[in-house]
């Protein structure tokens, strides 16, 4: 109701504006030429210079933005592909910078060269086949060779043959959190259905299934450096996105299907704390937050804690009121350190066992008639004995 009120009162100061400019429109009828709405050179050479004022504006925020901002980008990337990511980028971005800097450059520079004057009448001409084919054939070739360079990129990162040695592993994403299954020893991940989720089954994994006996659940995923990991993605309910930013990897998560996407980490969590680049950042925000904790600390409320860099898996489309909520710590381990990690992890066959106890058929109940009962039945069958 309140958002209502404030909404309402804006639209009334808009239409009150609005009215008090037509009544001022009104009180200059009859006054000197100058006010006329009619441009006139004076009027045109203002509107030129503030065309190169703002194209200034333009690289000055522009330049500004590049030493303000620039610690912010992502950094080392942590996988055999990124590189090639990065150089894709670089090159994308390096083309739109020397395009977008001498267009815009042109544009507000012959608004300026050509503005009207008194007199002065523009020359016309229906078309220029030289010009057109200058225009379009050099965005072809830029463009063309940028795709070509992407798809085989693409190619290279979504490519991997199934006979080589590689790891599987299922995300699974819901509303609003990932969980991850790993293949056991006999690296094959057992099938699933939503229609399975039953207790601690959150996946919905057919424990029926003999491949499935061996898979684990788990809520931080611990991958080995140097292997290929093939990740399996799912999604539970909505439409959601894996990212991986810093092993630039990213794939949406659909319901009702299944989506992959491999890579192989080069960096364990320990190495990528000791970059250069994540130093800086991390002790950039552990400033800030120890600048908050002050303020926090004279309010009477606790600190903040300092801040430890992780790898994590992020949720890339915005998939409900908590889509914020949706992180994964992901560790990169030595190939020694995850394979005691994993040897720790239940199978979530044990997991449902333990939760659903198979209980033994109760012993029968000796009371009073049927200990008579069996004493007569014993008495008659004695008595046969003896005859």
């Amino acid at each position: 109701m309140t958002s209502l009120l404030i909404f309402l009162v804006l639209v009334l100061i808009g239409i009150a504006v609005w009215q008090l400019t037509k009544i001022f429109d009104l009180t200059q009828i009859g006054s000197a030429d100058e006010n006329s709405e009619v441009a006139n050179d004076k009027d045109n050479s203002t509107n030129g210079y503030l065309m190169f004022a703002f194209v200034a504006f333009i690289y000055i925020f522009t330049i500004y933005g590049l030493f303000a901002w620039g610690d912010l980008v992502l950094g080392t990337p942590a996988s055999e592909h990124g590189p090639d990511y990065d150089n894709l980028m670089y090159i994308s971005f390096a083309i739109i910078f020397i395009v977008q800097g001498l267009t815009q450059f042109l544009l507000h520079y012959f608004a300026f060269k050509y503005r009207g004057r008194a007199g002065q009448k523009a020359l016309y001409f229906a078309d220029n086949n030289k010009l057109e084919a200058i225009w379009t054939i050099i965005p072809v070739i830029v463009l063309a060779g940028l795709i070509l360079y992407g798809l085989y990129t693409w190619n290279e990162i979504m490519y991997y043959d199934e006979d080589e040695d590689v790891m599987y592993v299922e995300l699974y994403a819901k509303q609003f959190s990932w969980e991850a299954r790993y293949a056991g020893e006999d690296n094959t991940l057992g099938k699933a259905n939503v229609r399975f989720i039953e207790g601690i089954n959150t996946l919905g994994v057919d424990l029926s299934d003999a491949a499935a006996q061996d898979d684990k659940v788990v809520t931080e995923l611990h991958i080995p450096v140097g292997k290929k990991v093939v990740f399996k993605m799912r999604s539970q309910d909505v439409l959601h996105s894996a990212y991986m930013p810093h092993f630039r990897a990213q794939m949406n998560c659909v319901p009702g299907m299944i989506t992959q996407f491999a890579f192989v980490p080069t960096m364990t969590t320990a190495q990528m704390r000791e970059d250069e680049g994540i130093v800086a950042k991390v002790a950039k925000i552990n400033k800030i937050r120890a600048e908050k904790s002050k303020e926090l600390v004279a309010k009477g409320e606790e600190a903040l804690d300092p801040y430890t860099f992780d790898y994590l898996l992020l949720c890339n489309k915005i998939c409900g009121a908590s889509h914020y909520n949706m992180q994964m710590k992901i560790v990169v381990d030595t190939p020694e350190d995850y394979k005691k990690w994993l040897s720790e992890q239940p199978t979530l066959a044990k997991q449902w066992a333990d939760a659903n106890p198979v209980e033994a058929p109760a012993a029968p109940v000796m009371t009073e008639e049927v200990i008579e009962t069996v004493v007569v039945d014993s008495t008659q069958v004695l008595a046969q004995v003896v005859k």
